[in-house]
């Protein structure tokens, strides 16, 4: 299920009838305080969430940081204008993507789709000194509890762990957890970075940063 979060009315219509004939099943919200109704009523069925920014009473910012605060499910932004403080915004804000209206359904398919696929996993569990990654149900529980990482920063931890012990760079690590080209600011890494330390707590010292080069994981 994928809710569509949009206070154009036309809009939402657009994106809804073309995803519906991709075979999606779609829940619609005119602004952010529906768009939190919506989210915790539905919640379990939800695949991923494509939230505007500029929204009455709460806008797409202010939803997405109450989303954080309970939710893992994929958001995805849509955004005004194609310009890198929209795209840095949407990432430090903690989205897993964005798309820059106008857009082509057709490229708005193709990323939901990508990031769905990377949803799906039959990797087994890894449990390294009270950090545990159940990568078949896509949970992680630090010390007994469930830490309520974003898509991107859980997709980021388990590229990291697959390739501990190697030194990675911004580049690599953004054609690994992206997984399309991406040509905006390499900052968007060490945001990620940033935020998923400070979510590990102690274990956050895993993520070594290696000068000159990028990032390290070794337990």
């Amino acid at each position: 299920m994928i809710l569509i979060v949009d206070d154009e009315f036309r809009m939402r219509r657009l994106v809804s009838d073309f995803l519906k004939r991709e075979g999606y099943e779609i829940i619609e919200a005119k602004d952010g305080k529906e768009a939190l109704e919506k989210i915790d009523e539905f919640h379990a069925q939800l695949d991923l969430i494509l939230l505007d920014v500029m929204m009455p009473y709460y806008n797409g910012w202010e939803v997405l940081k109450r989303v954080r605060l309970k939710y893992s499910m994929p958001v995805m932004m849509l955004t005004a204008k194609d310009e890198e403080y929209d795209q840095l915004q949407s990432f430090e804000h903690g989205a897993d993507d964005f798309v820059a209206k106008p857009f082509s359904p057709m490229l708005l398919v193709a990323r939901i789709k990508a990031v769905l696929k990377r949803t799906a996993s039959d990797a087994p569990a890894i449990s390294t000194d009270g950090l545990f990654v159940n990568r078949e149900a896509r949970r992680v529980y630090l010390d007994g509890e469930e830490l309520m990482l974003t898509f991107k920063e859980y997709e980021l931890l388990t590229y990291l762990q697959d390739n501990a012990n190697i030194a990675l760079s911004r580049d690599q690590i953004l054609d690994g957890v992206w997984q399309y080209d991406y040509f905006g600011n390499l900052r968007t890494v060490d945001t990620h970075v940033k935020q998923l330390r400070a979510k590990l707590q102690a274990k956050g010292e895993y993520i070594r940063t290696v000068r000159g080069v990028g990032y390290l994981y070794q337990e």
